[in-house]
This record gives C-alpha cells, sequence and structure tokens, in this order.
C-alpha cells in the first residue's frame, strides 16, 4: 500500500477533489509498479521550484515537476546497517515529489487539456522518477511514457 501526504507550500490549498486525484494517480501507479511506500507531494508557486531547480539541478529556470528519491545513493552517503528486523519496522520512504501549481494550469492550458490530467501527469511522471525510470534516451522515454500513460488511462484521464 502507498501512503500519500500533500504539503502546499507558498500557495493556497488547491480543491481536496484534485489533492483526492493525486493520490488516487500515485496509488495507481504504484499498484501497476508493484511498490509499496510512502511519498511526499508538495505543491508550490513558481518561484520555489525555480529556487529549487537551481540549487539541486543547477537549471535557473521553474518547471513542472521535480523527484527527490531517498532510495539514492550519492557520493559521500553513509552506509548503515540495520539487522532484519530493524529493516522491517522501517517505512519505505520512497522520495518527495514537487509540482508547481501555476506551470501545471500553464500547461494544461497550451496542451488543450485538463488541470486534472496536467496534476495526474506530473504526479505519476514524479513518482517514476522515484522509482528509477528517467527519459534520457528516446527508449528509456517511451518505456516511461508508456507507463505513464497506462495509469492515467486506467484513472480515466484521457486527452
Amino acid at each position: 500500500m502507498l501512503s500519500v501526504e500533500i504539503l502546499h507550500d507558498e500557495i493556497q490549498p488547491i480543491d481536496e477533489s484534485l489533492q483526492d486525484l493525486i493520490v488516487r494517480c500515485l496509488e495507481a501507479a504504484a499498484e501497476r509498479e508493484g511498490v509499496d511506500g510512502e511519498v511526499v507531494v508538495t505543491l508550490v508557486n513558481n518561484e520555489r521550484i525555480h529556487e529549487l531547480n537551481r540549487q539541486y539541478r543547477g537549471v535557473d529556470r521553474p518547471t513542472d515537476v521535480l523527484s527527490f528519491a531517498m532510495n539514492e545513493s550519492g557520493e559521500g552517503e553513509m552506509d548503515i546497517y540495520l539487522d532484519e528486523e530493524a529493516l522491517d519496522a522501517l517505512p519505505n520512504m520512497l522520495g518527495d515529489i514537487v509540482i508547481s501549481v501555476p506551470k501545471a494550469e500553464e500547461q494544461a492550458a497550451e496542451y488543450g487539456h485538463s488541470l486534472e490530467r496536467e496534476l495526474g501527469f506530473l504526479a505519476v511522471h514524479g513518482f517514476l522518477h522515484l522509482l528509477g525510470y528517467d527519459h534520457g534516451t528516446e527508449e528509456e522515454e517511451k518505456e516511461m511514457f508508456s507507463r505513464q500513460e497506462a495509469v492515467l488511462q486506467q484513472i480515466g484521464l484521457t486527452r
């Protein structure tokens, strides 16, 4: 089972039905991928996501979604060894997804589909990044986008 927490950072909270939609999309993606765990989704404005994009990716502009996976190992990280029982007691924290609501609104209008579709797409896109999917090559993009589309179709968020 997937546990999702939705936070609002420097923006007005979005409608509860949109929050429920994000949760449903993430739960469907987790079920499809056979993953259990915890995800935090933070909804922000363009200024905040611009700041995060510059700080963590070195890209000096706002973006639509950022993912911060907890299970990636980085340079200089310390290994922690726990026995099986201690490991089983820990929640599987998959990571954080940050979505710019104004950017989602802009893109929904630009692509001619609903805000629901765009938020669902961004949530699933960010979630798949947490699981290690990427779209750096044409092959990777095809795989990732077909997985996204399958989840969105399942939820009923068609174009």
